[in-house]
């Protein structure tokens, strides 16, 4: 198979718009966070603590307990679909900040139970073996703290990514609701039996309402909201319509559906009310602009639940949150756009040219896939002055070439220099394009990525 090439119609110079990066406070509210805990647990230590190796490694465990408890909180709120967190820094960003808590999270709470224990029988003149049974019968509530711990671990252990190999979707979301139960559990040893709060009213009820802020957040953003856009929407299944080989459009029908404010190439976390999907809910991304009664997604059957998506019957009743994402229109800088798709990422791509069409821009969309009977949504891609659509069938074994490498790419695409470049599609598929991209210089401001593993 011979390289599609195409050649750039005239237009007139562009130049770059400066665009304003707009900075968020997230990170540096999470900081401020972690440095008023370490100045509550100085504040609440004595001088006297550390004048033994016991007292000082048990001091030791309850800052690594305190920061795990505030880290937790912060772990729940970075997904909690707060709006102030999300338009700050991305849903894509809040999942792997919140992936990256979750680890330091559970390396806390075992330094602070080795700390405690190991620190313990150093004061108690006791093996290690002997302290545990003593701390258990003595201490408040740790019996419930200890369950709560084997439930940090597992939930940790179910999220490495060996685990997540081998667990569908719907058993990680099982065990990692979990976590949860292991939070209450801990809860009450911590302000019952921690040195910084039981002589301090003050040091409790600040910690109570940190948890109950927390809590107050995932109650208002991931239930009552979402269950009252159900209510106020109507949204229902429509239609379901096959697309290609393994991927399938989901139509959605509502009332005043604008009032959402969704962007192409936006995602939305969706449940359909109906058995084998209402436990959880996905997220899938737009795959058309949105209008004020219809949504359409269109997704790859890549496990259990979204393979079962094309089974759904019209009339099911639809539930989601969002919208979520920053792979948008508005995130352009020039005149001109590449936009490259791979697998489900023809969804996203799709929708978000709609709306870079509507603004004027010139686009070129690279449409990859394994074979032609895959190119879902081809016939969407309507040829004209603006949109030129160039797909790429074939796995790089049969085309002898890499059609994203850098080489290749300018050869498909010779202004490449000067168009923002939008990539959606398998990770690896949007690394390479995103390595190729810089290679033949377009400026790391103009690559935009979005993943979906397909």
């Amino acid at each position: 198979m011979t390289t599609t090439t195409w050649e750039a119609p005239p237009l007139a110079p562009l130049t770059r718009p400066r665009r304003t990066r707009t900075r968020s406070g997230v990170l540096p509210t999470l900081w401020l966070g972690v440095l008023a805990v370490l100045a509550f647990w100085w504040t609440g230590t004595t001088a006297s603590t550390g004048a033994t190796p016991g007292g000082a490694l048990m001091s030791l465990g309850e800052l690594a307990g305190l920061l795990a408890s505030y880290l937790v909180c912060a772990q729940l709120l970075l997904i909690g679909r707060v709006p102030w967190f999300e338009r700050g820094i991305g849903f894509d960003r809040l999942v792997a900040w919140h992936r990256s808590l979750g680890t330091s999270v559970v390396l806390l709470v075992l330094t602070h139970v080795v700390l405690m224990i190991v620190g313990g029988s150093l004061l108690d003149g006791l093996s290690v073996w002997s302290e545990v049974p003593a701390v258990l019968a003595t201490q408040p509530y740790l019996w419930p703290a200890v369950i709560g711990t084997i439930l940090f671990l597992a939930v940790g252990i179910s999220s490495a990514r060996l685990a997540r190999r081998h667990l569908s979707y719907e058993v990680w979301f099982a065990v990692h609701l979990t976590v949860y139960v292991g939070i209450f559990l801990a809860f009450a040893h911590q302000v019952a039996g921690g040195t910084h709060f039981v002589d301090s009213l003050v040091a409790r009820g600040l910690w109570i309402v940190l948890y109950a802020g927390t809590a107050a957040a995932l109650l208002t953003w991931r239930v009552a909201l979402p269950l009252l856009a159900h209510r106020r929407f109507g949204m229902r299944v429509s239609a379901v319509v096959p697309e290609a080989n393994g991927l399938a459009s989901v139509w959605v029908h509502g009332h005043g559906l604008s009032r959402l404010g969704a962007r192409g190439g936006q995602f939305f976390l969706v449940r359909f009310l109906t058995p084998g999907h209402r436990a959880t809910a996905h997220p899938y991304s737009l795959s058309m602009a949105p209008t004020d009664d219809h949504l359409r997604f269109t997704v790859g059957a890549l496990g259990d639940h979204s393979s079962a998506v094309a089974d759904l019957r019209p009339g099911t009743r639809v539930q989601v949150e969002g919208p979520f994402g920053t792979f948008t229109a508005d995130r352009a800088t020039s005149d001109r756009a590449l936009l490259v798709a791979g697998g489900a990422g023809v969804g996203p791509v799709r929708a978000l040219a709609e709306e870079l069409l509507a603004q004027g821009r010139h686009l070129v969309v690279l449409h990859r896939a394994h074979d032609a009977a895959s190119l879902a949504l081809a016939a969407e891609f309507t040829p004209s002055p603006g949109l030129t659509y160039v797909p790429v069938p074939g796995r790089r074994a049969q085309l002898g070439y890499d059609p994203l490498d850098a080489q290749h790419l300018l050869r498909l695409v010779p202004d490449i220099a000067s168009r923002d470049v939008f990539v959606c599609g398998p990770p690896a598929m949007a690394d390479a394009v995103a390595r190729s991209a810089r290679a033949v210089g377009v400026p790391r401001s103009a690559i935009h990525r979005e993943e979906i593993d397909s």
